[in-house]
């Protein structure tokens, strides 16, 4: 992703090939909450801020983390998807191969779990950050809190969405317990997300 323009990166998603795809878009949702995240912080800064500046700082640094950390899980998610179709590819005209391949698309499943339920964490993330610049973030770029709010709630919806595909034929318990906790958990986070998104409006409705 970060090796590509971004209309060449869309031209991809759009394209009739099995990635980038859904998961992926869920990452780069997260890498645009963290830099309207990012952008916030940086316009609560300056003689006017000066109560605030030390903590919004603090936010920006993890805002920078979080987006980079979103972007890298894009090319993650394409890879472990990747990894699901090579496995399905495999041989199995025989018992051998057929064994070999059931546990081939198995391994690649819970990896291709990985990378939406890290994106979806990274998204709550940003969420509780959201929150809190609706009151201490500069007012004047309020909206963008939303916007972000916004944006990291649909990541979390992708995300679900991306889990709850693989989690459907994921056959280890304990994996799919883990992951199933990870749904309820974003989903929690989404209503979060909408939450915070309506402050903003309320604020930007007076």
């Amino acid at each position: 992703m970060t090796a590509k323009s971004v209309e060449t990166w869309l031209l991809e998603l759009a394209d009739r090939t099995p990635t980038p795809g859904g998961g992926a878009a869920a990452g780069l949702l997260a890498a645009i909450g963290a830099a309207l995240i990012g952008m916030v912080t940086a316009y609560t800064t300056g003689e006017k801020w000066q109560e605030r500046e030390p903590r919004m700082k603090e936010l920006n640094a993890e805002a920078a983390e979080l987006r980079s950390a979103a972007l890298a899980l894009v090319g993650e998610d394409e890879a472990a998807f990747g990894a699901v179709g090579a496995a399905y590819r495999m041989p199995k005209s025989n018992d051998a191969e057929k064994s070999a391949r059931a546990q081939a698309i198995q391994a690649a499943l819970v990896g291709a779990a990985d990378p939406p339920a890290r994106i979806a964490r990274l998204a709550e993330r940003l969420v509780d950050i959201a929150d809190e610049l609706v009151e201490s973030g500069n007012p004047n770029v309020v909206s963008d809190v939303g916007v972000a709010s916004a944006a990291a709630g649909a990541a979390l919806e992708a995300a679900v969405l991306n889990i709850e595909i693989n989690l459907r034929q994921i056959l280890d318990t304990r994996v799919s317990a883990r992951l199933r906790s990870e749904v309820v958990a974003a989903t929690q986070y989404i209503q979060r997300a909408e939450a915070v998104t309506g402050r903003v409006r309320e604020a930007v409705s007076r």
